[in-house]
């Protein structure tokens, strides 16, 4: 057997419909209990933990006790990047739906991808930073220029304190509904969170979909362009 990353281990961790709607669930960002699980994968309390703990074994998923509750998160932003990049090709490849339903056009337009903006909005703003030489693509790996960092510390990130973190300033992640990239990374939380601190978007409840306020989206669209 050839050495190397065991591909069919994470494929078969991913490939159960019941763990595979439990990490559909952790990509909100949104840690959850065992029995909040069970409910988004339809089984028993007893069979998800029985997931559950496959899922922490495997690496996909960290799991944090807060008093007499147990928390379950995805382990990191690459398991949301592999699993976006997962819904990208079984969006490809699988059924198609002949009249999709209307959550399916507010997922495609803006979304949470773990804590980042996903979807059209997080194509264009990406698309948008990378004309303006804020961030620089080089195949599958991105930078943040110097202007770049100039602009968004005056957006009032900080991005000094940021590039001292393990987690890399910039990181692109492929868009599952655009099937281009988006924004990730520190950078990209970053932004997230200033748009929701400042009212530009709202989570819609038991859902990944963000949908902007009217003075959100005006803001955001000077945002891209200013």
């Amino acid at each position: 057997m050839k050495a190397g990353t065991d591909i069919a281990q994470i494929g078969s961790l991913v490939g159960d419909p019941a763990r595979a709607n439990m990490l559909a669930a952790l990509m909100g960002g949104t840690a959850l209990t065992a029995s909040e699980l069970a409910l988004e994968a339809g089984v028993t309390s007893p069979t998800a933990s029985t997931h559950l703990a496959k899922l922490v074994d495997g690496g996909l998923v960290r799991v944090k006790r807060q008093g007499r509750h147990r928390y379950y998160a995805l382990a990191d932003e690459s398991v949301a990047g592999m699993l976006e990049t997962i819904m990208g090709v079984a969006a490809t490849l699988g059924p198609k739906r002949v009249l999709p339903g209307p959550g399916d056009k507010a997922l495609r337009e803006a979304r949470l991808c773990y804590d980042h903006l996903a979807g059209e909005a997080g194509v264009a703003m990406l698309e948008s930073f990378v004309d303006r030489g804020f961030v620089r693509l080089d195949r599958e790996t991105a930078a943040l220029s110097p202007a770049g960092s100039r602009f968004f510390a005056d957006f009032g990130i900080d991005i000094e304190a940021m590039s001292h973190k393990r987690r890399p300033v910039c990181r692109i992640c492929l868009d599952w509904s655009v099937r281009r990239w988006h924004l990730a990374g520190g950078l990209g939380a970053a932004i997230l969170e200033h748009m929701m601190r400042a009212g530009w978007v709202r989570r819609e409840k038991d859902s990944r979909i963000l949908r902007f306020t009217p003075a959100g989206r005006r803001e955001f669209d000077l945002f891209l362009h200013q």
